[in-house]
């Protein structure tokens, strides 16, 4: 595993374990109605995330391609470049965890001996009707990322993004802009 990216997996293990215990008081956002998982395959762009320190060596053209698997889950290959100018990769997997709605998943980028260890919380909490853009939360609001089908978004899809921040108790100033160059 790429030693750049294991931070991806120290994130989610840091999420799994210890994101419920923020204190706060507010409930948790509130997940799109329904996602349909074969829309929501293939590459993402990261428009704008809340900094953290997984993603710290990151400095550009950071995405993320999700791929159906035979049994059901879901292949997570997030990518970005460094400031030295090379690429960083992680390798995970991602799994349904409110059939219901398919908008809660839990994603792990730790595999050892083919179990999947340490598994964070990705909730789907804002998603265009054509999945043009999406927006991942968690329960603690601690992380947040903002996607895209392209590498920018337009002022209008930015307004309804800080909007659906601002309904889900987000602040959207906390999100730093992810530089996407060289498409």
């Amino acid at each position: 595993m790429n030693n750049t990216y294991i931070f991806t997996g120290i994130m989610l293990m840091s999420m799994g374990l210890f994101g419920q215990s923020s204190g706060q008081a507010e409930s948790p956002p509130e997940v799109v109605e329904t996602v349909d998982i074969n829309r929501y395959l293939g590459t993402w762009y990261e428009i704008a995330k809340i900094p953290n320190r997984f993603q710290r060596k990151c400095e550009r053209n950071t995405t993320a391609t999700y791929r159906l698997r035979d049994d059901g889950r879901i292949d997570v290959t997030n990518r970005c470049v460094t400031a030295e100018g090379d690429t960083s990769t992680a390798n995970g997997i991602a799994r349904v965890a409110d059939p219901e709605t398919n908008a809660k998943l839990e994603v792990s980028f730790v595999q050892i001996l083919g179990f999947s260890l340490f598994w964070g919380d990705y909730w789907i909490i804002g998603l265009d009707e054509n999945y043009d853009y999406a927006v991942v939360g968690h329960p603690d609001r601690k992380y947040g990322w903002i996607l895209s089908r392209e590498p920018e978004l337009s002022d209008t899809q930015y307004q309804e993004v800080h909007s659906i921040l601002g309904d889900n108790g987000y602040d959207p100033d906390r999100f730093e802009e992810t530089l996407q160059t060289g498409w």
